[in-house]
């Protein structure tokens, strides 16, 4: 149930830092907001071959998704995000967590794709996406 409380102080505005765990998908999970009872981890999506087909599967996936991804790969993928999951699908993407520059960037996949257009980004990557609802 801590989903709810990091989810409501994301829409107010407060920040939430999660204790590092043995694993960067978990506090990149907690600082989502988002459901964190039922996920699914992908980890990195497939290069070329089979990216299209498990996008399009896990378009209709109800439970939070979290992939790892590189700085260099991440504006393709949030624009497949934007392509088969919807621009209003919500997104949150943490990078360098628990370190000097981490940060965690929320918004509709849209949004947060506009922002990395804007800001290129670096270091290690986590994205989490809300589930279909």
């Amino acid at each position: 149930p801590g989903f709810l409380l990091t989810r409501a102080c994301v829409e107010a505005g407060i920040e939430v830092d999660c204790l590092p765990g043995a694993t960067a998908f978990v506090p990149a999970l907690v600082n989502s907001g988002f459901p964190n009872d039922r996920f699914v981890f992908e980890g990195f999506l497939p290069v070329k071959k089979g990216r299209q087909t498990r996008l399009e599967l896990l378009a209709e996936e109800t439970r939070t998704i979290i992939f790892y991804e590189s700085p260099h790969k991440l504006l393709k993928t949030l624009a497949q995000f934007v392509e088969y999951f919807g621009a209003e699908r919500q997104v949150s993407v943490s990078r360098e967590l628990t370190k000097l520059h981490e940060e965690t960037v929320r918004g509709t996949a849209e949004e947060v794709l506009k922002h990395f257009e804007n800001k290129p980004p670096r270091g290690e990557i986590v994205v989490v996406v809300s589930g279909k609802k």
